[in-house]
């Protein structure tokens, strides 16, 4: 068996308290083994063996750490995670990577170059429900797709004082769900043709986007990704039509909630209760609808693949074209918007 992988954590706020710190620690291939934080005491509470540091410096002196998780705000991403590489650490960066597509592209070069893993934490290709789409697509079952739709939708009307509803620090729906909902439709069908969207900010005193709906063409179909900050009956979250039927998912994947929870990956439950979708397709001559159970969800799979790719040279599932793609479509969903035009996507190499 591997040795565990020493990861090293820049920030222990909301993410890397509750997203990746319990999910590093139970995963079975991976210890944290030290936090940057200028919160010692929470994560020395949670984590007593690990070694608790002021800053990145001080983390980036400690010789035994493998990797740097980044989980900061938004507008510090670049700078910590091109320090990080420039340091001789892998890094994985939170969500957005970075604010631009010019800098994520910045960060993958600089990996490259000093041979060492960009990764970005896209970890919503390991929800349950994600896996199950993945599946269903490759069976065929729904024939040629021609539309795929994808919402993330909450109710949050209050405008809560905290850099995530900033617009000048990377706040907003756009760089907080877009990431999520365009690396998984990248992940099913590729890079797309065109982008268009609509982002606005709708709730009062707010000055991020709290609305964001982006159409990426594919030629014979549509991706439609969708989230808002004011929906109190919520949309599907996938909705799936075929040339042989449909598909139709409610519900998010339940880890984000279990892990706010308290519940760890290993726990009893830990990633269970996904509700099914359904499945109405041509049987012959005639139409079937069925249920079709979800998938229990990964987040650990994450960390395991992290694990593999530093130790064994695996290759990790996720890009740093990936993330320079995904930075690229939200910046033209931006423009889109704004411009109120479709737009060609070329992809940054």
């Amino acid at each position: 068996m591997s040795a565990s992988l020493k990861m090293g954590l820049m920030g222990y706020g909301f993410a890397g308290a509750t997203f990746h710190a319990p999910v590093i620690a139970h995963c079975g291939r991976a210890s944290v083994a030290a936090i940057a934080t200028g919160k010692p005491d929470a994560a020395l509470a949670d984590y007593p063996h690990a070694k608790v540091v002021a800053d990145l410096d001080a983390l980036l002196a400690l010789d035994d750490i493998d990797c740097v998780v980044i989980a900061t705000p938004n507008d510090t991403h670049f700078d910590l995670a091109r320090r990080t590489l420039e340091a001789g650490k892998h890094v994985v960066v939170d969500k957005p990577v970075t604010l631009t597509a010019a800098d994520a592209h910045t960060l993958a070069n600089i990996a490259l170059a000093r041979g060492k893993l960009f990764v970005p934490f896209h970890n919503r290709r390991w929800d349950g429900d994600f896996l199950t789409v993945r599946d269903l697509l490759a069976s065929a079952e729904l024939g040629r797709v021609t539309h795929y739709e994808s919402h993330f939708d909450r109710f949050r009307p209050e405008v809560r004082q905290r850099w995530r509803e900033e617009a000048s620090r990377g706040g907003g729906l756009l760089f907080d769900l877009g990431p999520h909902l365009i690396d998984q439709a990248l992940a099913l069908f590729g890079a797309p043709q065109t982008v268009a969207a609509t982002v606005r900010t709708h709730r009062d005193q707010a000055s991020a986007p709290d609305y964001v709906h982006i159409q990426l063409g594919y030629g014979a179909f549509e991706v439609v990704l969708h989230a808002s900050a004011l929906t109190a009956i919520v949309a599907p979250r996938f909705v799936i039509h075929g040339t042989r039927g449909s598909y139709v998912k409610y519900g998010l994947d339940t880890q984000e909630d279990q892990l706010k929870a308290g519940l760890r990956p290993g726990d009893e439950g830990f990633a269970a209760g996904n509700a099914a979708g359904t499945l109405r397709v041509l049987d012959g001559d005639r139409e079937a609808e069925r249920e079709v159970p979800t998938r229990n969800g990964d987040y650990a799979g994450f960390y395991i693949a992290l694990a593999d790719a530093i130790q064994h040279g695996v290759k990790f599932p996720v890009s740093p074209q990936d993330a320079v793609d995904v930075m690229t479509i939200i910046e033209l969903a931006a423009r889109s918007s704004d411009e109120g035009i479709r737009l060609p996507f070329e992809r940054i190499r």
